[in-house]
């Protein structure tokens, strides 16, 4: 299996089922931006590398995900409409576990 199916829905409140694949090393940020789902030079502003908030994400399936490394942590504390819930897109690899991954993008920052 190299393409597992994930439910983004996008800042317009719209829903899109897209492939991402396992075989790339990409983040959930790189998918959002592949399948232009947020305009241009509004997601992974940073590139990556979780040094802004830009690709933040609300987890909304039961997927267990990795736990938070202490950047992950640090700009999410710092980040506008976080919830219990949020993660960085960037942060998030695409594996065959999260197949059937469901996230909502967050606001753009102020």
């Amino acid at each position: 299996m190299s393409d597992i199916k994930l439910k983004i829905i996008d800042r317009e409140g719209e829903l899109h089922e897209v492939d991402a694949p396992t075989d790339m090393n990409m983040n959930l940020m790189e998918v959002v931006r592949s399948y232009e789902l947020a305009p241009e030079g509004t997601i992974g502003i940073c590139g990556g590398m979780a040094m802004c908030a830009s690709c933040q994400c609300y987890v909304k399936s039961d997927h267990q995900l990795p736990e938070k490394s202490d950047d992950e942590e640090a700009m999410l504390a710092e980040a506008f409409f976080v919830k219990d819930n949020s993660r960085l897109g960037c942060q998030v690899h695409i594996t065959e576990d999260l197949d059937g991954l469901e996230v909502e993008l967050a606001p753009e920052e102020p």
